[in-house]
């Protein structure tokens, strides 16, 4: 799911991400090569607020800075993982049973790269999503690109 240099990046944030309780959810490097912008996508088990976003904004800094990434300029933008949460791991496949996701394969499954579903979990290397009442196994290393899909509830009472 991640290139390699996100991976390499990742590798570098998920010491100090542990050691504070923060949840690198995802990281991402998109825009121009000459100066990307680095997305990392944080949580916390109480969720992410200005002060999480505040506080990992300078370790992940000063990690970046250390690490230096790109040579020249690049962007960093820490932030929540929102409502189109990305998905990652067998474990946030799992965690988000229940929830309606979009999974985007390598290369067509059974005639189609893109799938939606409800989440049914994960089980031997395989993303479980439930389309049209039947349980898909899609392949875990086939997965591209996977995200809840956001919902709002406008009707709602505060």
């Amino acid at each position: 799911m991640l290139t390699r240099k996100e991976q390499q990046l990742l590798d570098a944030l998920e010491p100090e991400a542990a050691k504070r309780d923060v949840e690198i959810v995802t990281v991402e490097v998109v825009g121009a090569k000459k100066s990307p912008t680095i997305r990392v996508y944080i949580d916390t088990e109480n969720g992410v607020g200005f002060d999480e976003l505040s506080a990992a904004q300078e370790w992940i800094n000063a990690i970046m800075d250390r690490e230096d990434p790109f040579p020249g300029a690049y962007m960093l933008e820490v932030s929540s993982p929102g409502i189109d949460r990305p998905l990652r791991t067998p474990e946030h496949f799992a965690r988000f049973v229940g929830e309606t996701a979009i999974v985007v394969l390598r290369a067509p499954y059974e005639g189609r790269a893109k799938w939606t579903g409800k989440l049914a979990g994960f089980e031997d290397g395989a993303v479980l999503l439930e389309v049209d009442g039947i349980v898909e196994r899609l392949p875990y290393e086939d997965v591209k690109k996977a995200n809840i899909r956001g919902t709002f509830d406008f009707n709602a009472k505060a």
